[in-house]
């Protein structure tokens, strides 16, 4: 008798134990544990007895799951475990660069660095390409993509030559 149940008890703890512990050899033994349990308790005590131990094991393992599943989150060891940042956001959403305007540092053919508001932002453009040094005007912000479109050059004329 004592054999059977150290038997199943080790199988139980080392299954409580594979949840936290990666590599799938402390479930595997736990399991195999279990198995020798329920048929030892076949092979010793017959079998009426052999299926009240595995009714006992199999409905054991149930409610032992559905507590671990309700509780085990939500426990101090579980942080230890479980990752509290927000998955899925890399913070890369930028509105306030919206209609801001600055300088492309590098030529935009369609994707180059642009300096805006001091910051040097990966642009890319939204068709022509854009020339090195050309001012331009943020018109969208899409998640990482920042797209930009050239500003119409002033071109100033040279002064005319006075006459004396």
């Amino acid at each position: 008798m004592e054999t059977v149940a150290t038997l199943i008890i080790v199988g139980a703890l080392l299954l409580l134990l594979e949840t936290v512990l990666p590599g799938m050899i402390a479930g595997s033994l736990g399991v195999l544990c279990l198995i020798g349990g329920v048929v030892m308790g076949y092979a010793t005590f017959g079998a009426q007895t052999g299926h009240l131990i595995l009714l006992g094991v199999v409905v054991g393992l149930i409610v032992v799951a559905l507590c671990w599943v309700k509780y085990f989150p939500d426990s101090r060891l579980a942080r230890v475990f479980i990752s509290q940042r927000t998955v899925g956001e890399i913070g890369t959403d930028k509105p306030e660069l919206l209609d801001q305007t600055g300088l492309a540092q590098t030529p935009l053919r369609p994707s180059g660095a642009a300096l805006i508001n001091g910051q040097r932002i990966d642009v890319v453009t939204e068709g022509p390409f854009v020339e090195r040094g050309a001012a331009i005007r943020v018109i969208a912000v899409e998640g990482m993509r920042v797209v930009v479109r050239a500003l119409p050059q002033v071109q100033s004329q040279p002064p005319k030559p006075t006459q004396p």
